[in-house]
């Protein structure tokens, strides 16, 4: 057993998981609502992705962000605007309203095959520009090697680095850590790099990139909430959970809301503690609330 794992007492029960989420998934027309569309619409880090962005291309998406509520006054704002770190600045330029928070994706997304120093310069460049919000990925090439130390070490160093940028600037700054569970191969090596990600210094563990084949899965997301419970209860530091990758429907929303909700409750459902990484859902929750298609963004 992997000293994270015996050190938390826990080792993922697959069929018990499987289990609960047959339930989840039978009862979701049974939670939609108004109320929760809108909660998950708040939840999200609405994503731009794009080899083809531009700061043009960038900065009419947080045009549409700063001119929503005029058009839904009724509703929230999402959390935040996701984008490659180069355009941190364009967004924190653009926003109206720094409620919504400027996320990057920084330390070489979304292989994260570089030299640490570079991954670092990076970091600290994001959020010398504006960034609120850091996510990484795990580095897997020496995760998958078993080396969890050094695996650990470049993510204490990132939380280091970007942690004194933004203290130059007065400011506070949000680590995310993507695990990429699509290529984690067992579901103990997803509660592992839980476990590593959290003590290393991760605000939130999230799922993936949405670059791999596989990314988000209800049965990946089970075992981080669980594991995000089983830190907590050991060390009294809540931390947070984002789904992302292949999250495109209400639907798909209102699973992972569910799940968040049965493992670690109603505390966790709030934009400090959950998240989406989504490029397509708002649409698709805003459709589905006003059953027609909406095309806003």
């Amino acid at each position: 057993m992997s000293v994270y794992l015996k050190k938390y007492g826990y080792t993922p029960d697959m069929e018990a998981i499987e289990s609960s989420l047959e339930i989840i998934a039978s009862n979701l027309s049974n939670i939609a609502s108004e109320k929760v569309y809108k909660t998950c619409f708040s939840m999200m880090d609405l994503t731009t992705l794009k080899t083809n962005d531009t700061p043009a291309s960038v900065t009419k998406l947080v045009e549409k962000v700063n001119t929503f509520s005029e058009v839904y006054p009724d509703w929230p704002l999402p959390a935040s605007i996701c984008v490659y770190p180069n355009f941190a600045s364009v967004v924190a330029g653009a926003r109206k309203n720094a409620d919504v928070h400027v996320t990057v994706v920084s330390a070489c997304f979304p292989s994260s095959q570089s030299f640490l120093e570079v991954k670092l310069k990076e970091c600290e460049m994001a959020v010398l520009q504006g960034a609120d919000e850091v996510d990484i990925v795990l580095a897997l090439n020496s995760f998958l090697e078993g080396d969890y130390e050094k695996a650990s070490e470049e993510i204490r160093q990132v939380r280091r680095c970007i942690d004194a940028a933004a203290a130059s600037q007065g400011r506070e700054v949000h680590l995310k850590v993507i695990l990429e569970t699509g290529l984690l191969k067992k579901p103990e090596y997803i509660a592992e790099a839980s476990f590593l990600a959290m003590e290393a210094g991760a605000d939130f563990i999230k799922t993936s990139t949405g670059k791999v084949d596989v990314n988000a899965t209800p049965a990946a997301a089970w075992i981080m909430c669980e594991c995000i419970q089983k830190y907590c209860q050991m060390t009294g530091k809540k931390i947070g959970f984002k789904p992302a990758g292949g999250i495109s429907t209400a639907a798909d929303a209102l699973c992972y809301y569910s799940i968040v909700q049965t493992v670690l409750g109603q505390d966790w459902i709030d934009k400090s503690l959950f998240r989406f990484g989504v490029s397509r859902v708002a649409n698709s929750i805003l459709s589905a609330v006003r059953q027609e298609t909406v095309t806003f963004f």
